[in-house]
């Protein structure tokens, strides 16, 4: 079942989107990461269901309570901001803690507490609330407009542990608005304008003029692509717009999952995705993972091709199910989407840890 859906090198190379070719490619010469082929029908099966219970779909992104309400210019910039900052949140903190502990980097907003990736948001958020115009690129491109030790204030932790990679954060913010205000008068917005509807062309915008997305490796002599923040950029205005207006792309459908360090977390535990005994010793002595390294792409690769596959076979389902009454829309961004909910969810059940990996890419 599964091998038929599995497509032959030169139907891939016609591919638009270079992510999915590398995946292809690391996926055939993985040494250390798997698809089990036995067991990724049964979690196609087990995530459709749960999809198809909760009604899953693009209109999730905004129920989120800290995403834009209203999609507009402003919340392109603040998108534009979250996925240029949206890397590295897992604290060294978990080895002896676990996952939720309380003293990780942590934001209090709102009289809540908020850790992992909507720590960004709340603290975009709160900046935004206290009249700090955070989100205008000609604001953080410059020192002068906003100060190193401003942006630190912003981020701002609830805890004694600071938010990882701060330096880091702050040069993409100054490279990134340097260039929106030079090249794009001011606005990303000008990119979604000049992309024409394509998010392959915005993908090749954004890589092409902004080095802090320009995720990039080497695999067995060839360069392969992931893209995971600015892929995820597409498709957080696509899912804001809910594929209108400026998130009207006439190729969705060409984006990949986000690679990741916590989706490959999930698909380990669904069954889609399998470890050899070495690199599951590694991961759960929390050992870390260069950027770069062999065993970190063969988790990103595989990661991306098995949710190909999982799409494939869930696409194949929602053709046979005769009980729908309306054919629910299903694409990578989706599913990429319900994955990560459900491992935000349920990742104190699963057996094997993140990988590790401290980078600006993921």
């Amino acid at each position: 079942m599964i091998m038929d859906l599995v497509t032959g090198e030169s139907e891939v190379q016609q591919y638009a989107n270079p992510v999915l070719e590398s995946a292809y490619f690391i996926s055939k010469n993985s040494k250390d990461v798997f698809i089990p082929q036995d067991s990724i029908q049964e979690a196609a099966n087990t995530i459709y269901s749960n999809m198809k219970k909760l009604k899953y779909s693009v209109s999730v992104w905004k129920q989120h309570e800290l995403h834009p309400k209203v999609a507009n210019e402003d919340a392109i910039n603040w998108i534009f901001l979250v996925d240029l900052l949206n890397f590295s949140f897992w604290s060294d903190l978990e080895k002896e803690k676990g996952s939720d502990c309380r003293e990780r980097f942590s934001i209090y907003y709102k009289d809540k507490i908020y850790s992992g990736y909507w720590s960004l948001c709340a603290a975009i958020n709160r900046a935004i609330d206290e009249g700090i115009q955070i989100t205008n690129p000609s604001v953080y491109a410059s020192p002068e407009n906003l100060s190193d030790d401003k942006i630190k204030y912003i981020f701002r932790s609830h805890t004694s542990e600071e938010i990882f990679l701060l330096q880091e954060r702050i040069n993409c913010m100054r490279e990134a608005g340097k260039v929106l205000v030079e090249k794009f008068d001011g606005s990303f917005i000008n990119c979604v304008k000049q992309s024409n509807n394509s998010a392959m062309n915005l993908l090749k915008i954004i890589t092409d003029n902004f080095e802090s997305f320009r995720d990039e490796s080497e695999f067995l002599g060839r360069k392969v692509q992931f893209y995971k923040r600015a892929q995820i950029l597409i498709a957080d205005i696509w899912a804001c717009f809910e594929g209108y207006d400026y998130g009207s792309f006439n190729d969705i459908d060409d984006i990949t999952m986000f690679a990741d360090y916590r989706v490959p977390q999930a698909l380990f535990h669904l069954g889609a995705l399998s470890y050899s005994q070495n690199l599951h010793n590694i991961i759960n002595s929390f050992t870390l993972l260069p950027n770069g390294s062999q065993l970190e792409i063969e988790i990103r690769g595989c990661s991306i091709w098995s949710v190909e596959l999982l799409k494939r076979l869930i696409q194949q389902k929602i053709k046979q199910d005769n009980t729908l009454d309306l054919i629910p829309i299903l694409n990578t961004i989706i599913l990429d989407f319900y994955i990560w909910d459900f491992a935000n969810e349920h990742k104190n059940t699963f057996k094997v840890g993140i990988h590790r990996t401290r980078s600006i890419f993921y």
